[in-house]
């Protein structure tokens, strides 16, 4: 497996986004923990590693969809959320090898109780330190700090509408679209609050679109990792692209 991440252009001291699955990857020995490890000795001990921990339960249920709520559960929801903790609060949706870096030893996560990442590694406080609610995929970011650590993402066995950055060209639209969201946090005293805050209101269903514009365009390399097709890019590149296309081709 690490042999496998060196020949498709990962470094020692590189900064990866990886967004991944894990069942893509075939049979591993040692499973999860093996392909974490993998990872941690291709980034050798100046590296990091980092993954999206995002919590899409613990948002505004007046906007959920897959399912929806009945209207007179969103009080409800609202007032008895558990507030996020970076510590204990589990990732969802996001698949097993995300939540076995988050629980890594030494693994720190961002403070954004709806959009949080996860990092081990040399940068992994300038990764996830400063996450403010209102900038949840924008410049101070995990995002912008990757971008300013010029780093890598990597999509293991995933395409495109899972490629966190490109939300980032989002952000650095002229007048993105913005609207209100919701979360509930955890206070010092370890009681709850739910609060509210106004930020870009994030899309990506034409992710797969401009994904492949990109690809074109020559700024994927292709790879596999086990029995997963990889496409290593630097992210750099791929916010700048995803920033130009975004205000060329959505309305």
């Amino acid at each position: 497996m690490r042999s496998d991440l060196l020949a498709l252009g990962v470094t020692p001291g590189d900064t990866v986004l990886l967004h991944s699955s894990m069942k893509s990857l075939g049979y591993v020995v040692g499973g999860v923990q093996a392909v974490v490890q993998a990872f941690l000795d291709a980034l050798g001990p100046t590296g990091t590693l980092v993954v999206p921990t995002q919590t899409g339960d613990n948002s505004d249920p007046a906007g959920w969809r897959n399912p929806p709520v009945p209207e007179e559960w969103w009080p409800v929801i609202r007032s008895q959320s558990p507030g996020y903790d970076p510590a204990v609060t589990p990732s969802r949706w996001m698949g097993l090898l995300p939540e076995t870096v988050r629980t890594w030893p030494g693994a720190v996560r961002s403070a954004h109780p709806w959009l949080s990442f996860a990092a081990i590694g040399a940068h992994a406080e300038t990764v996830t330190g400063g996450h403010r609610l209102d900038d949840a995929l924008g410049e101070d970011s995990p995002l912008g700090a990757l971008y300013r650590l010029d780093g890598k993402v990597l999509l293991l066995g995933v395409g495109h509408d899972s490629n966190t950055s490109l939300h980032l060209g989002e952000w650095r639209q002229e007048s993105p679209p913005r609207g209100p969201h919701g979360a509930s946090i955890r206070r010092a005293d370890g009681t709850s609050e739910w609060v509210t805050w106004t930020d870009v209101l994030e899309k990506e269903d034409d992710f797969e679109e401009l994904g492949a514009a990109f690809e074109a365009a020559g700024g994927v390399t292709f790879g596999q990792v086990g029995s997963a097709t990889a496409r290593l890019m630097p992210q750099r590149a791929a916010v700048d692209f995803a920033t130009a296309w975004i205000a060329a081709n959505r309305r």
